[in-house]
């Protein structure tokens, strides 16, 4: 058990699995009080339950799904002191020019709108509240930082989120809200399990293009993130916190 985020609301979407539930269990540990969001009704349940936290099932791509689970948070707390905006898609497997256009929407939709919703809805919350202000933690991606052959929709999603988080950054530093991002390299998570397909030979292509030799586990961007909301990044705003085991360094 640790105190970093002791009595703080904290809202996390996609919390249903992976890097979002790794998130829950870590920040309900630090003294966090949680509102969880996810389209997994019956995952997002039982990580809100075994946690003692809120849960509601939200489309991020819905603004009146968004403007509920902020809601709730404040319902259940009073107010939101963070947000950690995980939820996200990926899409593996052709080149750009035999993409699906329908594919290239659902995924801009999700990671792009769904990141832009929520900043627009929490930020409105924490600008109303008294005191004002927050800390908000988008997740992006190295694909977000450099280009990602086979990956066109997802790397320009991820992009677009780096914009999105330097930009909400720069409007509102002087008004009390924090805004920055995680950009791990590839974690170990479902969906790596969907891009590598059980291939053995798949995942050590992947890990060997960490130079630290592995691929990460959700709890280290879930440590990342937590750093990121918490008092001890105070003076942090406007960054993209890449947790990459060194693929970024190459």
């Amino acid at each position: 058990m640790g105190d970093a985020l002791a009595g703080k609301s904290i809202l996390i979407t996609g919390a249903a699995s992976g890097i979002g539930r790794a998130a829950a269990e870590l920040f309900a540990a630090n003294g966090a009080r949680l509102t969880l969001a996810d389209m997994d009704a019956d995952g997002g349940e039982a990580v809100a339950k075994a946690l003692g936290a809120r849960f509601i099932k939200a489309d991020v791509t819905q603004s009146e799904q968004v403007r509920a689970a902020v809601a709730l948070a404040v319902e259940a707390y009073g107010r939101l002191d963070g947000a950690f905006n995980n939820a996200g898609v990926s899409r593996y497997g052709a080149p750009l020019a035999l993409g699906e256009e329908a594919e290239f929407d659902r995924v801009m939709a999700i990671n792009v709108k769904g990141v832009w919703l929520c900043l627009k809805h929490e930020i409105a919350q924490m600008l109303g509240q008294s005191p004002h202000g927050g800390a908000i933690v988008n997740t992006a991606s190295v694909a977000g930082l450099y280009g990602a052959p086979m990956m066109e929709a997802y790397a320009a999603s991820k992009h677009a989120v780096v914009g999105l988080t330097k930009t909400a950054a720069l409007e509102y530093a002087k008004l009390g809200v924090r805004v920055n991002s995680v950009c791990p390299g590839v974690i170990r998570t479902p969906m790596m399990d969907q891009a590598t397909q059980g291939d053995s030979d798949a995942e050590k292509r992947i890990a060997k293009a960490h130079p630290i030799g592995r691929v990460g586990e959700p709890e280290e961007i879930a440590a990342a993130a937590m750093w990121l909301l918490s008092d001890a990044a105070s003076f942090v705003t406007g960054h993209q916190l890449v947790v990459d085991g060194g693929m970024t360094a190459i």
